[in-house]
């Protein structure tokens, strides 16, 4: 099992085979050492873990939550292109996009969710740049959605 791996697995995590795409595109795209995934949505085991806008439908707790498991996603679309998630040098840039009610300004609050998930997995390789957007609707009605940039070996 890999460093990382190992690390998920401390925090009680598994990556599953990632999802299908749910359009015409590609969930990861390698440009030399970067690889741009596509936006991932918090689907677990198939199911959507919480739908509608944030905070009327979906709290900020739960909207963190669903960011997290965004990136749980985003790992197993990686893992799916690298083989290994030990390849991972660096995670770049996040984009967090949240369903969100007119006057919600706490955008950023949710990104954390997935901020401080990639930062418990990889320590100071899991820093990042981030941008945290309101969103009037997001694909089949996600809370949230996480697209990536990572370097990698």
């Amino acid at each position: 099992m890999s460093t990382i791996e190992t690390r998920l697995a401390e925090l009680h995590v598994t990556i599953q085979s990632p999802g299908a795409p749910a359009g015409s595109y590609v969930p990861a795209v390698r440009t030399g050492n970067l690889v741009f995934l596509s936006g991932q949505i918090p689907k677990v085991g198939g199911q959507m873990l919480a739908s509608g806008a944030v905070p009327s439908k979906v709290s900020v707790e739960k909207a963190q939550e669903c960011a997290r498991a965004c990136v749980v996603n985003a790992l197993a679309v990686l893992k799916a292109e690298l083989g290994d998630l030990d390849r991972i040098r660096r995670i770049v840039r996040v984009g967090v996009f949240v369903c969100s009610d007119p006057g919600f300004t706490d955008q950023p609050k949710v990104g954390n969710g997935a901020s401080d998930f990639l930062v418990s997995v990889f320590g100071e390789r899991g820093k990042h740049a981030r941008a945290a957007v309101g969103s009037v609707a997001l694909p089949l009605g996600a809370p949230v959605e996480v697209e990536m940039i990572v370097e990698v070996e």
